[in-house]
């Protein structure tokens, strides 16, 4: 599996479950079903080398911004999640945290969007469905310790509404 057959399987399976990502992550296992074993790893591999390039200071700011808080459980839902918005969208968001103001639909809600842990989950599901066994290491390097950039204080909602502007305004102001 190729990034762009990764993205098209995350595109179809967002646009069936009109946004909602529970709903994503059902379809999306239903998908990869329909994919040998190989192919399923070949995804999880996509998805998890997504989700650690998403480990970064700047983005879990934005996330606390978007979701009036962030935990490290929220934040890691939130990377999958963000996954799940496709591929302009997380790449928008890597190169530009504070873009996801504009990047993100008018229909956003923080009851239920940003948060996408059963996304990170969807692979293992399906391959365990289609083998009867447990996923194996995927043979990536492994997941940095820490968030790549420089830490920030969350709590201080001056420095959040100074280095999220946009995301401030919209969902904050």
């Amino acid at each position: 599996m190729d990034e762009t057959e990764f993205w098209e399987l995350m595109d179809a399976a967002r646009e069936d479950a009109e946004g909602d990502p529970e709903e994503q992550a059902d379809l999306l296992v239903e998908r990869l079903l329909r994919l040998d074993p190989e192919a399923v790893l070949d995804f999880a591999r996509h998805f998890e080398s997504r989700y650690h390039r998403a480990y970064q200071w700047d983005l879990w700011g934005a996330a606390w911004v978007l979701l009036d808080g962030a935990s490290d459980d929220a934040f890691d839902s939130f990377r999958c999640w963000l996954i799940g918005q496709g591929r302009e969208v997380f790449e928008g968001a890597l190169h530009d945290p504070d873009a996801l103001a504009d990047l993100l639909g008018d229909d956003f809600d923080e009851e239920i969007d940003g948060d996408g842990e059963d996304l990170g989950y969807a692979a293992d599901e399906a391959y365990e469905q289609l083998t009867g066994t447990v996923a194996p290491d995927l043979g990536l390097p492994p997941a940095p310790e820490e968030p790549e950039g420089t830490p920030a204080d969350f709590e201080n909602k001056a420095l959040l509404a100074e280095r999220y502007p946009r995301l401030w305004e919209r969902f904050r102001g």
